[in-house]
């Protein structure tokens, strides 16, 4: 698992139906950053277009969802099974960075997310948004969808941020994750294949 040159492809592909939403997303942890999602939910599509080109992850996400509702079941269900792929993906996380952390600024907004992905779900967030929407989606659901990832991808996630223009912070956030996630993501090639715990087994 040292050489992802000759290694299996980490990669997952996950599909989760409910009454409510019809999920099928595929994820490529050493991409390039090619992106296609399709939530329903523009502003959303957007955020995670930015996570996967900046932490330079292959995804596609094709969503159908009760919109007529609200956004919430559809934005909810987007991050559960996004974070599923990345615990499929990383498989037994064994040889990974395991912690990465980012801070990235957008015009007058600036955000910092730290992460462990060593299989303990826990989510602190602190980004207090102006408005209640940007677009379709409302932003307290920012917030809900970064707890629910974390939880499915099995991550301890800190997230901090604050700005003036809710596009700009919520936009930075999901950049500096993306950012966050590609080093913990990374082999490290000193570990030599190793789990990064004194425990012997991330899960």
């Amino acid at each position: 698992m040292t050489d992802t040159g000759t290694a299996a492809p980490r990669a997952a592909g996950v599909r989760r139906e409910t009454r409510e939403t019809a999920v099928a997303l595929s994820l490529r942890l050493d991409g390039t950053g090619a992106a296609t999602v399709r939530t329903g939910v523009g502003f959303y599509d957007h955020l995670l277009s930015s996570l996967a080109h900046h932490g330079l992850f292959d995804l596609d996400i094709d969503v159908t969802g009760d919109l007529h509702v609200d956004e919430h079941h559809t934005v909810e269900d987007v991050a559960l099974v996004l974070g599923s792929a990345f615990a499929q993906a990383l498989g037994d996380r064994a040889g990974i960075n395991r912690f990465g952390d980012s801070t990235v600024p957008m015009d007058e907004s600036l955000a910092t997310a730290v992460i462990d992905i060593g299989g303990r779900p826990y989510a602190l967030i602190d980004v207090p948004f102006r408005g209640e929407r940007v677009g379709t989606l409302p932003t307290q659901l920012v917030e809900h969808a970064l707890e629910s990832f974390a939880r499915t991808a099995g991550a301890t996630l800190h997230v901090r941020g604050a700005g003036r223009n809710d596009h700009h912070l919520a936009e930075a956030v999901f950049k500096a994750l993306g950012r966050a996630l590609r080093v913990a993501c990374e082999i490290d090639p000193r570990r030599g294949g190793a789990v990064a715990s004194l425990k012997g087994v991330l899960e």
